[in-house]
Formats: C-alpha cells, sequence, structure tokens
C-alpha cells in the first residue's frame, strides 16, 4: 500500500513510519520543514492549503499531527496552539483528499480519550457522550475536521488514544527518572482510572485499522485493561524494584504544571470496544506486560 503519513516525526509516528515500511508499505511522510529526502512532502497547514496530488493515488493517508499537550505550561497561547495543530492540520488533509482525482480508499486521524472527560468509575466505549471542558471542545472539533473526507465517500476513523506507554517517550519519559530515584508514587488520590495502551499496541491497531474496512467513526485506541492511577504506580514500581508510595498531592500538580495537572489526574476508564469487535488481537492485554515491554527495548 501507498500511506500518507502526518505527524510522522512523533513518538507515535515514527514507530508506525517503521512498523508499516517493515512490512513492505510504501511510505510518503509530511513534514513542517524543507524536504531532505525523497519520502518527504513538506506541509505547512498554516500557511498554505495541501496539494490534492499529494495524496492522489494513495491507499491510505494517517494523520497524527499535533503539537504535544505536555510540552509547556498551559496558558492562552498555548491552547491555541494545541487546538489549531490539530483541527487545521486535519481539515487540511481532509480537503486535499476531497479534492483528489484518485483518492485514498481511508483516512485514520489522530484523536484523544481526553474527548470523554472525566467518568469517574463508569466504564464508557464508543458510544459515550463527549466531556465538558477545554480538552473534550477540543477533541470535538479535531473529529468534526476530517468532515469533507467524510462527505466525499472516504471511510475515516478518528483514533481516540489512551496514554501511550512505549521506550523512549510517551507517558513513561517524564516517569521513570523520579520512579528509579525511588521518588514514585500515586497522583492525587491515586483512585482515577488512566486508559494505558502499548506503543506496539498503538502502531499494530493502525495498520490494523487501514484494511478494517467495515470500522468508521469512533475508535478507542486502548489497552483491554484499564487500571487506576494507584495500581499504575504500584506496577511500575515493582516492574523496575523500587518503592512507588510518594503521592503527588492534586493540588501541587497544579501547582507544578498549572491546567495541565488537572487533566493529569481526570479518571477514564476507557474500554476499547470496537477494536475488539474488529478482531484486533492485543500484544499487551495486561499493564505489566506492557510496562516490562517498554523497559526492555
Amino acid at each position: 500500500m501507498r500511506i500518507v503519513v502526518g505527524g510522522s516525526s512523533g513518538f507515535i509516528g515514527t514507530a508506525l513510519v517503521d512498523r508499516l515500511r517493515a512490512a513492505g508499505h510504501d511510505i510518503v511522510r509530511l513534514v513542517r520543514r524543507d524536504s531532505a529526502a525523497p519520502d518527504e512532502v513538506t506541509w505547512r497547514p498554516s500557511v498554505a492549503p495541501l496539494d490534492p496530488s499529494t495524496v492522489d493515488g494513495a491507499d491510505a493517508v494517517v494523520n497524527l499531527a499535533g503539537v504535544g499537550v505536555g510540552t509547556h505550561r498551559w496558558n492562552a497561547a498555548f491552547k491555541a496552539l494545541i487546538r489549531a495543530s490539530r483541527v487545521n492540520s486535519t481539515e487540511a488533509l481532509a480537503a486535499a483528499v476531497a479534492a483528489a482525482k484518485a483518492p485514498p480508499r481511508v483516512l485514520l486521524n489522530a484523536s484523544a480519550v481526553g474527548f470523554y472527560g472525566d467518568t469517574g468509575d463508569r466504564e464508557v466505549d464508543e458510544s459515550g457522550p463527549a466531556g465538558d471542558g477545554y480538552f473534550p471542545d477540543v477533541c470535538r472539533a479535531w473529529e468534526a475536521a476530517t468532515e469533507a473526507a467524510e462527505a466525499a465517500g472516504i471511510r475515516v476513523a478518528h483514533l481516540r488514544t489512551g496514554l501511550v506507554l512505549g521506550p523512549g517517550g510517551g507517558l513513561l519519559k517524564p516517569l521513570l527518572p523520579l520512579y528509579r530515584f525511588g521518588l514514585g508514587g500515586p497522583l492525587g488520590n491515586g483512585r482515577q482510572w488512566m486508559p494505558w495502551i502499548s506503543l506496539a499496541d498503538e502502531v499494530a491497531a493502525i495498520e490494523f485499522l487501514l484494511t478494517a474496512d467495515a470500522v468508521t467513526g469512533a475508535v478507542n485506541l486502548t489497552g483491554p485493561a484499564p487500571v487506576t492511577n494507584r495500581e499504575f504506580a504500584r506496577t511500575l514500581g515493582r516492574v523496575l524494584h523500587r518503592p512507588a508510595v510518594l503521592p503527588v498531592p492534586a493540588f501541587a500538580l497544579r501547582i507544578a504544571v498549572g491546567e495541565f495537572g488537572a487533566e493529569a489526574v481526570r479518571s477514564q476508564r476507557v474500554l476499547p470496544a470496537v477494536l475488539a469487535g474488529a478482531g484486533y488481537r492485543f500484544q499487551h492485554a495486561d499493564l505489566e506486560s506492557a510496562l516490562r515491554w517498554s523497559l526492555t527495548r
């Protein structure tokens, strides 16, 4: 397959491109800088529309573009950037897909479990409603931005990704130094649910969805067994052979990192009903196996 990938240099995008190339697919990478390789096409959605010829004749488009939400303290300017980097890039790609002479059959577009907001102890699958607040609003706009592609008859799936566990990035990157020094522990009261997924399953599921022709709309990319934050801390400490008993009070987290701290202690007991129903088989169905895989790569 010829697959166009936006956001190909990020934590998930890099792993996805490696997997797809290993499987023999022809990859075109969309990059914000000047292209430096034959497989790269410069793409600056804030400056100009994407030329439809970029996706013309492709079998699929995967869009993972978006600035990392935890890279800066959340202020008005950064929150606007979070939204624009997701919504604008998606609108540009969807418009190009819709205008292509030989359009791709499928657009897999990133979204996030943040769509659901804080769900407490309630289990939530793809039929659950959107939550209230800033990030659910961003996710609604993000998913609505694929409208042009859907109107053109393209199969579209929204990849509502959870907390990704893998080597060198994702959720573990800021946590490992603390845990290795014996400073790890639950956040807030530790009762909030965490919808984790291994990086291996994240990219394998995306590859699976490329040819899962019956799947459209929202798809939760999360593991089948979410855990509470307290259980996550306990399991990570056990895998690292380090104590994990020092709680971080919610108010201290909010003081340290601002509004993003409030997002970090939201509870999301999200289940991957669509993915499981489509026949996907998880490589890491439990948290401990995902952590051990992440730490031995």
